[in-house]
């Protein structure tokens, strides 16, 4: 009986995984006081592949199908056990199963707002969040930077470190795709397919191939949510200053009644509660854009009192315009040729 024990344990006739749906990347074939025959059968199912390893050496990778296992089907192991001319039954080999089947709907996003650099906002903290699909794509490359010895290595166990390949690359992947930041913001398929690219690489070099890579969400910071804001409304206007001018002037007003409306009542504040405040919007842009454009009067204005010489623009209001459209460049808005053009306008005005 004991002898028959032994012989039972002894041989093996089919090595092959049944694999289930449960996230397995990697399994060892149960090996223990078990040897391998001559002539034994090695089964690899489809989206597997199947590892021999001897004595922590990777030998012998096997794609899906049935496999006799001889000295030819073995040339690595045959080597590495000197086998010269025949193969000798029975041996001990470890053998992996690695699933090659696509992993779908990884979670990854940023835990705390990260910063990164952007060629037009200098500093940005962001937020993101989306999902990416990979598989084991090098099974002798995953086992020996991963996998290693254990008897199962499963998508949870991976899922640590490849949230942290994410998060570490992000910021290389806004800076090597030289597009600004609010390019990518606008355009999430644009940013995933850019954090796709520097992905990969690092991917590869664990035996990992990066199938695919959502951005579901980009949170911007308010203060860079208003400046985006800001250039959607310029560009609704155009480059015409006059009209950025009144289209800002505008913003400006329902913030302008409101204070007045709830700052004591009184002649002024029912005024503008009643809409006085939009008569006053108007005649501000118009104002204002008189001023930019070199003092001529906007069409239904009053005209001006006769004068032996035209009145200019005082220093202060030249000052304060200068400094309204210094901090419009400064967020971006304006470019610095626009910026210098309007300065040498406004500063002939004072001669």
């Amino acid at each position: 009986m004991a002898l028959m024990d032994f012989i039972k344990k002894q041989f093996i006739d089919i090595i092959q995984w049944t694999e289930q749906d449960d996230g397995t990347l990697a399994w060892r074939f149960p090996m223990r006081d078990m040897e391998i025959q001559n002539g034994g059968t090695l089964v690899v199912r489809e989206s597997q592949m199947a590892v021999f390893v001897n004595e922590g050496q990777v030998a012998d990778v096997f794609g899906p199908g049935t496999y006799k296992l001889t000295t030819q089907t073995l040339p690595v192991l045959t080597y590495l056990k000197n086998w010269d001319k025949l193969f000798e039954s029975p041996f001990k080999s470890d053998v992996y199963f690695f699933s090659t089947r696509q992993q779908i709907d990884q979670k990854w996003g940023t835990p705390q707002p990260i910063t990164i650099r952007d060629s037009e906002f200098g500093a940005v903290r962001l937020r993101a969040f989306g999902n990416y699909t990979y598989r084991v794509a090098d099974p002798k490359l995953f086992h020996t930077e991963i996998s290693g010895t254990r008897d199962t290595y499963t998508v949870d166990d991976l899922d640590g470190q490849l949230r942290g390949l994410v998060l570490q690359n992000i910021s290389n992947a806004i800076a090597s795709s030289g597009l600004p930041f609010l390019d990518l913001a606008a355009n999430q398929i644009m940013f995933a397919n850019a954090l796709t690219k520097e992905l990969t690489p690092a991917f590869e070099k664990i035996g990992l191939k990066l199938e695919g890579m959502t951005v579901q969400n980009l949170s911007l910071p308010e203060e860079l949510q208003k400046i985006l804001d800001q250039k959607i409304g310029m560009g609704m206007v155009g480059n015409d200053m006059g009209k950025f001018m009144q289209y800002q002037t505008a913003q400006s007003i329902p913030k302008f009644a409101e204070g007045a409306g709830s700052g004591g009542g009184g002649v002024a504040g029912d005024a503008m509660g009643l809409g006085a405040g939009v008569a006053l919007g108007q005649v501000l842009a118009q104002n204002l854009q008189q001023g930019l454009q070199g003092g001529a009067p906007a069409a239904g204005a009053a005209p001006a009192a006769p004068a032996a010489q035209p009145v200019g623009i005082k220093p202060d209001e030249v000052m304060a315009t200068l400094e309204k459209l210094g901090e419009l460049k400064s967020k971006g808005i304006l470019t610095q040729e626009e910026f210098d053009a309007k300065k040498t306008e406004l500063l002939k005005k004072l001669s």
